[in-house]
């Protein structure tokens, strides 16, 4: 193994032509983070215009499905990947991809997204299959690049990650496939497992980083520890997971929905053991209470769902997609992108304004549906989105692609 030396210093000058030496591509975080603030705007901006009308739709899969997969396996899936080949660095003292490997590994990614839009009239699905094979190299490529740096110190307390990585793939492919041949229903009801386990990841992070965010930001003289519910949590999501896969792709008999309801409480009793008073003084860490906050109360309406039509899955749904997984990306990606490049952990006004809008967002995805018609509250929660990824992409962009402050590495 050979040793990282986190103090080696950046060269002073790097001519432009040498591109695999830009800042950009020192760590994961970096254009992966810069990748998926993109996607959110461009693919919700684009699913926007179609939701109101000015644009059109002639791709050969529904609208639908093709922005469920741009926002979960697209969006959260790359962020996700860029923390953790970012934090395994931390974790392992490995060195994590970089260069010419992840520039390599970001052009697969992006190729994917441009492969959806590709049109062959002698064969219709060639953009699906290509976009299949692209999402599958790149899953399998970063799950290397992860699992490389974990089994060479055999970190097996992040083993976990490897596996949900893993399961991230395995229905990233199938929903792909199950759209190739036309079965939508069980394609939705994949991606929509693909939330769940997305929701676990969250979960896991969440342990690991808000108790000691928390106690950090707000000089605490310890942490909240919360560990016989972090291992309930982990085996509880498990079975409420799959038992949720079982009854929506084979037995439609099963419900998940009690242990879901379980799930969702062990959440919000975390949630208020973690909360302090003072944390909504700092963006950085109201931020990530709130969104952790929403996936139980998320969790808790999909449980609602299967026993009264007054509570709709999908508004459900969206109340974890957009308040817990994207506010929780939006502040994660803000509070990484400045630690690993050294900087203060302050944000201007307007950061925080973006972290509110997009809560606001899920609030109005989630529950305005009930008030209003759902359509507008749609687009109105999509417009608030737009305009809370504009401000991070404005802010952290010149932070994403330059040097750190310090002159190292990173």
């Amino acid at each position: 193994m050979r040793p990282l030396n986190l103090t080696e210093p950046m060269p002073a000058h790097i001519a432009i032509h040498h591109v695999t030496k830009w800042p950009l591509w020192m760590l994961a975080f970096r254009p992966y983070f810069l990748a998926g603030g993109l996607l959110a705007f461009l693919s919700i901006g684009y699913w926007l215009l179609i939701l109101t009308g000015y644009a059109s739709w002639h791709l050969t899969m529904p609208a639908t499905l093709w922005h469920a997969h741009e926002m979960l396996f697209g969006f959260a899936g790359v962020v996700a990947v860029g923390f953790l080949l970012t934090a395994a660095q931390t974790w392992t003292g490995v060195e994590s991809i970089n260069g010419k490997a992840l520039m390599l590994l970001t052009f697969v990614w992006i190729s994917a997204r441009l492969a959806f839009f590709i049109k062959l009239p002698d064969f219709a699905n060639a953009n699906l299959w290509l976009v299949t094979v692209l999402q599958l190299a790149w899953w399998l490529g970063a799950i290397t690049a992860l699992a490389n740096m974990l089994i060479t110190v055999r970190s097996k307390n992040n083993y976990p990650f490897l596996v949900i990585l893993s399961v991230l793939c395995a229905l990233n492919t199938l929903y792909l496939l199950l759209v190739l041949n036309n079965n939508m229903q069980l394609a939705l009801a994949v991606v929509d497992t693909a939330v769940l386990v997305v929701s676990l990841l969250v979960g896991i992070v969440a342990g690991r980083v808000i108790p000691f965010f928390t106690a950090k930001g707000l000089a605490l003289s310890e942490q909240v520890h919360t560990s016989k519910i972090d291992k309930a949590l982990l085996y509880l999501s498990i079975l409420a997971i799959t038992l949720f896969f079982i009854s929506k792709l084979f037995l439609s008999s099963i419900s998940p929905a009690f242990i879901v309801a379980i799930v969702a409480v062990l959440h919000l009793i975390r949630a208020k053991l973690w909360w302090h008073a003072n944390v909504l003084k700092v963006p950085l860490l109201w931020s990530l209470h709130f969104s952790y906050f929403a996936l139980g109360v998320g969790l808790m309406m999909i449980a609602l769902s299967f026993y009264t039509s007054e509570v709709h899955f999908k508004d459900a749904l969206h109340l974890i997609t957009i308040g817990t997984i994207g506010m929780m990306i939006l502040a994660m990606m803000t509070r990484v992108s400045l630690g690993h490049t050294g900087r203060t952990l302050n944000t201007p006004k307007y950061i925080s304004v973006a972290f509110a809008l997009v809560l606001v967002a899920a609030i109005t995805r989630s529950i305005l549906p009930l008030i209003i018609a759902p359509h507008f509250a749609w687009q109105i929660s999509a417009l608030l989105w737009l305009v809370a990824f504009l401000l991070f992409l404005i802010y952290c962009t010149p932070i994403l692609t330059r040097r750190r402050v310090d002159g190292r590495r990173g």
